[in-house]
């Protein structure tokens, strides 16, 4: 299990394993740090994120219906700007969140084989055991993707 700020920090993530897929737990005094973190534990799934620089921003807007839901569509939408781009997203600033819309600008580079190992593939994130919780110490996420 990867962790990012590891359990008591006040912002991070961890991963957890499910039944042929990969869970990430993420955490934030605010749901602006939890989508965050969520983005990192992504990322930290498809290459080692310290060797991402932060080269260029990329400006992300996501609409759903729900803060569940808008979690997916972020998550996805990083995932489409991988795949159709080949960007990495070193860090992420939530500029604007709410329950059904969110803007990020987005930092990263172009993938780069000769510095960024694929770790794994990650094809979407899922809507199962999707969970964002309000916690004594702020909010948590619970996402699946489909590796």
């Amino acid at each position: 299990m990867m962790a990012d700020g590891g359990i008591g920090s006040e912002v991070g993530f961890e991963l957890f394993a499910v039944t042929a897929d990969k869970g990430i737990r993420a955490w934030g005094r605010d749901l602006a740090e939890v989508f965050a973190a969520a983005a990192r534990g992504l990322t930290s799934l498809i290459v080692d994120p310290t060797t991402i620089r932060p080269q260029r921003a990329v400006p992300v807007e996501v609409a759903a219906g729900d803060r569940e839901a808008l979690l997916v569509a972020w998550l996805n939408e990083l995932l489409y700007l991988f795949e159709a781009q080949g960007l990495l997203a070193a860090d992420c600033e939530i500029t604007e969140i709410s329950e059904a819309r969110l803007a990020a600008t987005v930092r990263g580079e172009s993938l780069d084989r000769s510095r960024h190992v694929l770790i794994g593939h990650v094809k979407a994130a899922t809507y199962h055991q999707l969970r964002i919780a309000q916690t004594q110490d702020g909010w948590e996420a619970r996402v699946v993707v489909d590796v």
